[in-house]
């Protein structure tokens, strides 16, 4: 069930927000001497008020507010929202990239500690958090906070004066903002995130950092950036208080399903009993543990489903969402791709073949915005122009085979 909207709630709007962020374009500094936009200074004295009663010292509020401008860009951002419509092969190929499989291990590696740490504290299975890390944030990767990420102070500004729909959301959350820098989680130059404001390891919005992150590492703060260890154990937390997690439990097994159907919440045990089998041929390890079956497209991989995937469902509402995480979670374990294929889909590229793609892409006139294999909204629109120019079927931005076919042809 989607999470209401409401400012109350420390809800998982930051995934929502977050995957608006790729292809954002830095922005100047906090200090940047461009003349303010007309009514932006009245509307900040006015504003300055309302932070105080809330609890802004003045010092905060000059460290953050003091000479701000505010980034217009966010509007454009806001508007030219680039809708791409993928199947689910495709979605989940994208997201269950080989990108992120390989660099999904090493940061697993590198953290081991770390997640052997939550499973023991919180007992959610290291590989859909590494996943859920993974999706947002690309593990942390400093690339993505230079090249796709912009100053969380200047958009909020922007869209708390002239966003008329949810002013009073966006003044929230730019309060929301001060706290974090007033209580010393971090400073206005270290916050970077999405245009709508989403930041860190978790991408999450100021509210569900201020509501839900907790001091994991012991170093007095609750910090979005840096080391990962706050963003991952809040996130370990918020799937065990929100998304009622299960301990020892896996999120499902794709299977073999002879009379299809679904027949609501069964055991392992009883599905097997009515000849759902694992695709793997291996045996259930929880026979009494409970799931419901799910076939998302009829023809494709089937799946039993246990309460740990909903619980990925509580971060965020999509099947789809919810089903790459859980897969490439699997696939960073060592785990192979689903054994019966979607209709017609083709098997995702390899780490060369994007970036061949995005070279090629690059060299013809369609920016990618990057040849490092990973595929955004950047490379996406690239390739939905390419697609169009030369009048590829269906448009929809999916870079796949037939794409890079068409590329090595001379395009």
């Amino acid at each position: 069930m989607k999470q209401p909207d409401s400012p109350k709630s420390p809800a998982r709007r930051a995934v929502l927000m977050a995957g608006l962020a790729a292809g954002v374009a830095l922005v100047n500094p906090l200090g940047a001497l461009a003349a303010a936009p007309p009514g932006f200074d009245q509307w900040r004295d006015n504003f300055r008020a309302r932070a105080l009663a809330k609890g802004i010292s003045e010092a905060t509020w000059n460290r953050c507010m003091g000479r701000i401008e505010p980034d217009m860009s966010v509007f454009r951002q806001m508007r030219n929202q680039p809708e791409f419509h993928e199947q689910i092969w495709q979605y989940i190929n994208r997201r269950v990239s080989d990108w992120r499989v390989i660099h999904g291990k090493e940061a697993l590696k590198k953290n081991e500690a770390l997640f052997g740490r939550i499973e023991r504290d919180f007992g959610v299975e290291r590989g859909t958090l590494l996943a859920l890390w993974g999706v947002e944030s690309a593990y942390g990767d400093p690339l993505v906070q230079q090249n796709h990420m912009t100053p969380v102070f200047p958009s909020l500004a922007a869209l708390a004066w002239n966003e008329p729909r949810r002013k009073a959301y966006w003044e929230t959350e730019l309060i929301n903002a001060m706290k974090i820098v007033q209580r010393g989680w971090s400073t206005p130059e270290e916050m970077n995130g999405s245009w709508a404001g989403a930041m860190g390891h978790s991408q999450w919005m100021p509210e569900v950092w201020l509501n839900v992150g907790f001091d994991y590492d012991g170093d007095g703060k609750v910090s979005p950036f840096g080391r990962p260890d706050d963003a991952l154990g809040s996130t370990a937390k918020y799937l065990v208080n929100r998304g009622k997690w299960h301990r020892g439990e896996h999120w499902g097994y794709e299977v073999r399903a002879p009379g299809g159907g679904t027949g609501g919440s069964r055991t392992y045990a009883a599905w097997a009993s009515a000849g759902v089998v694992r695709a793997d041929g291996q045996p259930f390890p929880q026979p009494n543990a409970s799931a419901q079956l799910w076939i998302p497209v009829a023809g494709g991989p089937a799946f039993l489903l246990g309460p740990n995937f909903n619980s990925v469902k509580s971060y965020n509402p999509s099947m789809n969402y919810a089903l790459a995480i859980c897969h490439l979670g699997d696939r960073c374990l060592g785990g192979p791709p689903f054994v019966q294929p979607f209709p017609g889909s083709e098997r995702a590229l390899t780490l060369a073949e994007v970036q061949e793609m995005q070279t090629r892409l690059t060299k013809a006139g369609f920016d990618t915005g990057g040849t490092d294999g990973r595929v955004g909204n950047d490379t996406m629109k690239a390739i939905k122009d390419f697609q169009i120019k030369m009048g590829l079927l269906p448009a929809d931005g999916y870079g796949g085979l037939k794409v890079l076919a068409r590329l090595r042809q001379g395009g």
